[in-house]
Formats: C-alpha cells, sequence, structure tokens
C-alpha cells in the first residue's frame, strides 16, 4: 500500500475519532475526495516542476503517532527563543503538551484549534475563517482533511499583543516515520498587532514528513509580523503551506529561514482585499550537502494603491538543489500598485543548482512593478580586497555571504530573533566572526 493510500484508507477512522460538528465534517469529506483525486504533486505539475516527492514519499509514515515521549524543557530550550517572554505553543508528536506551553484567554485567544473545532463558543469564528482562503491543491487538502490540531489564535480589536507568540513542532522519533499535519488558523481584528515565530523540529534521525497549512486574516488596520525558522536534521522534510487574506490598511510581513532539512517547500500566498495594503516577504536560504529548499510565492494585487514586496537571497553548495518560482498578478481594478519582487543567488561551487523563475502578471495600466533574479559567485575583488587586509580566506568568504544577506535581516522587527538568525548564519558558514552578529 502506498502512501496515497494508506492516507485513503485511514480517514475513515480519523473521522471517528475526533470530535467536530457537521460544518468541519463536510469540509473534510470534500478535502479527502480532493485528494484521492488528484494525488502528490508531480514534477508534470508546473509548481512543481523543479521539486520532486518521490524520494520522501517511499517511507512507510505512521500517519497517527500513538505515544508521545517526555519532553523536558531542557530537551528543547535550544530550539526555543527562550531570552524573550513570549506565548508558547507546543506540540510533540502533533500533540499538544501543555506543561511546556503559556496559552491564555485573558482578552484574546491564543491555544488550539482541536478547541477551536469542536466548542460552540468559536463555531462563529470557525465558520467565517477556517479553510475560506486555503487553496484546494493536493497537499492543502490532505491536510484539511486530517486537520485537528495546531495553533488557534484570534486577536480582537484595537489589540497590542505584548508579547510574541512561538509556535513550535517537535518530532520525537517514537515511531520509524512520521508523518504530522498541523493546521493554524490566526485571525487579527480591526487595528490589532501580534508577532508570532513558528518552528518545526526533529529531536531525531528517524524520517519526518510534515504538511502544514496555516491561514492568517489580517483585517482593517491590522499588522501581522510572522517569522518562519526553518533549521530542521537532514531526515525532516517540510511543505508548508501559508495562506494570507488582507483588508484594507493592513500590513503583514513574512520572513522565512531556510536553513536545514532534506527537503522543504515553502508555498507562500498573499491575496490583498482593499486599498493601501502592504505584503512584504523576505527570506534567506544557506543550504550544502543535497538539501532541497523550493520557495513558490504568489502576491495577489485585487484593489488600488497597494503595495508589495519580495526579497529572497539564496547560498547554495555542495550538491544542494534552490527553488525560486515567484509570481505577482495585478488584476485590472488595481490601478496605482507598486509591487518589487528579486531573487539572488551564490552559487559556491559547480554541482549547487538553482531554478528561478519571477513572474508578473499586469492587467492594470497605471501600476509600478518590477521583478528580476540574479545568479553568480562571490566577487573575487572583494575577497581580495578582503585577505589583503588581513582577513583569512574563510573568513572573508563569510563576511561577503553575510553582507550579501544581511539586507533581508534588517526588516526584522525582534532583536532577539535576528540575534539568533545571525549566529545560525554563522554556523551555517563554519566560521566565528569576531563581532557580535
Amino acid at each position: 500500500m502506498d502512501l496515497k493510500e494508506k492516507l485513503i484508507s485511514s480517514f475513515l477512522a480519523f473521522e471517528n475519532q475526533v470530535d467536530v460538528d457537521a460544518f468541519v465534517h463536510g469540509i473534510r469529506s470534500k478535502a479527502i475526495e480532493t485528494f484521492e483525486n488528484k494525488g502528490f504533486p508531480t514534477k508534470k505539475d508546473e509548481d512543481w516542476k523543479y521539486t520532486s516527492l518521490t524520494r520522501i514519499l517511499k517511507k512507510d509514515y505512521t500517519v497517527f503517532p500513538k505515544q508521545e515521549n517526555d519532553i523536558e524543557y531542557r530537551d528543547i530550550k535550544k530550539y526555543l527563543i527562550h531570552d524573550i517572554d513570549s506565548y508558547k505553543i507546543i506540540f510533540i508528536d502533533g500533540k499538544y503538551s501543555s506543561h511546556l506551553s503559556e496559552t491564555t484567554h485573558d482578552g484574546m485567544d491564543i491555544c488550539l484549534t482541536s478547541a477551536a473545532l469542536t466548542k460552540p463558543k468559536y463555531r462563529l469564528i470557525i465558520e467565517n475563517y477556517f479553510n475560506k482562503v486555503a487553496t484546494k491543491d493536493s497537499l492543502t487538502s490532505l491536510n484539511t482533511a486530517f486537520s485537528s490540531e495546531g495553533a488557534y489564535i484570534h486577536i480582537p480589536k484595537n489589540k497590542l499583543v505584548q508579547k510574541p507568540i512561538q509556535i513550535l513542532h517537535f518530532s520525537t522519533g517514537n515511531e520509524v516515520a512520521t508523518m504530522l499535519q498541523p493546521r493554524n488558523l490566526i485571525v487579527v481584528d480591526e487595528n490589532s498587532h501580534v508577532q508570532v515565530i513558528e518552528r518545526h523540529q526533529s529531536l531525531t534521525n528517524n524520517p519526518v514528513l510534515t504538511n502544514s497549512v496555516t491561514e492568517i486574516f489580517t483585517n482593517k488596520r491590522a499588522i501581522v509580523d510572522y517569522y518562519k525558522v526553518q533549521n530542521d536534521n537532514q531526515n525532516a522534510s517540510l511543505i508548508d503551506n501559508t495562506f494570507i487574506k488582507q483588508k484594507q490598511e493592513s500590513i503583514c510581513s513574512v520572513h522565512t529561514f531556510s536553513f536545514g532539512g532534506k527537503l522543504t517547500r515553502n508555498n507562500l500566498k498573499f491575496f490583498q482585499h482593499g486599498e493601501r495594503i502592504n505584503s512584504v516577504l523576505k527570506g534567506i536560504t544557506i543550504v550544502g550537502d543535497k538539501q532541497h529548499v523550493d520557495h513558490n510565492t504568489l502576491v495577489q494585487h485585487i484593489e488600488p494603491n497597494c503595495e508589495s514586496h519580495q526579497d529572497y537571497k539564496g547560498i547554495f553548495g555542495d550538491n544542494a538543489v534552490g527553488v525560486f518560482n515567484g509570481k505577482v498578478v495585478v488584476e485590472k481594478e488595481a490601478q496605482k500598485t507598486n509591487a518589487f519582487q528579486a531573487n539572488n543567488n551564490i552559487l559556491l561551487n559547480d554541482k549547487a543548482i538553482i531554478n528561478t523563475k519571477p513572474q508578473l502578471e499586469i492587467f492594470a495600466d497605471d501600476v509600478k512593478c518590477s521583478h528580476g533574479c540574479t545568479i553568480g559567485q562571490l566577487d573575487e575583488n572583494a575577497l581580495f580586497y578582503l585577505r589583503s587586509r588581513g582577513i583569512p580566506k574563510k573568513e572573508a568568504k563569510a563576511l561577503l555571504m553575510y553582507a550579501f544577506a544581511n539586507n533581508v535581516l534588517e526588516s526584522v522587527k525582534i532583536p532577539k530573533i535576528k540575534q539568533r538568525i545571525n549566529k545560525l548564519i554563522a554556523n551555517k558558514l563554519g566560521v566565528n566572526i569576531g563581532f557580535d552578529l
């Protein structure tokens, strides 16, 4: 039995063991039909032309991990941004860990998807927002069919959330191979502001496949800062699907830092519904060995006087493969749109590969839009200059690569996140640069 057949046959048993109302049941039933009809994407699909899932789908994944390891704070501390005060929603093998988490219902809801899907007091939010912006592609539909746990965040009007929210998913390796499907729903109401940090981390060398879906609704004049830290081990694969719907005058920024994992696919889609909206998509990718990182982005400009800014930097060594497939769509009514898209890459050797495809589809005539990509190597003249000042070759290369990626970090609004990412970059570059990054 292959993985598709195993998932389809497991659906009925899953539905029987979870407590949901008829509304959610109907959504799940349609979603599993969609997945059954479409199956897993292949390289024949244009959006998956440069990314094959074949090698990770051959594993015999356990769909429902049965046992949870006893994990203590000391086991996960290094993966947390632990030197800031924050809310924490922590999952171990797909199950909520209450003793490691810090949630709240004090004037806002920072809690669990399982609670939101089953308790009547959340029904209005679920009916208005759950599965409303997520697309109906096969992998998102698969997640929808099995959605039961994840982070549920609802920030009401005029609320400045004083602490960042950390969402962390850990895999312990209790099973020989594990598949996880977390589902996050984030609703930020008018004039509110929240910061979220998300991380998926395996604590084992056993294969892990995570198919994650996050829906974010940024209402009028709301601000959302979202940070994805991806630095998993070499046997962990992540398919991250994030869908964002913005209302007028809202600002939503997503920073994606991809440093680890066997295969990482980031599907990031923004839909602008209103005027004077700003969407920010930025990323840094530094990978080597045989790692594969694929960024697939979309910003759809629907109404006039809006902005979007995409800036992705990639550094690829060894036999690593990078993919950037970014699309900006400007609809006919979206006059006065200002859209920028850039993908710049450095290949450290002849075996590393980058496939980049920036795209603009413009149906309006009064816009300011630009896109482009670069692929190259380190500047030999700059390298010579640094070495002539007494800097060793390895450190000189690291300085140039850090400078190359640094402008993405300038827009990070949480200082401790910036410090953590700087340390990860230095670690990936294999140097100890003699100043505080």
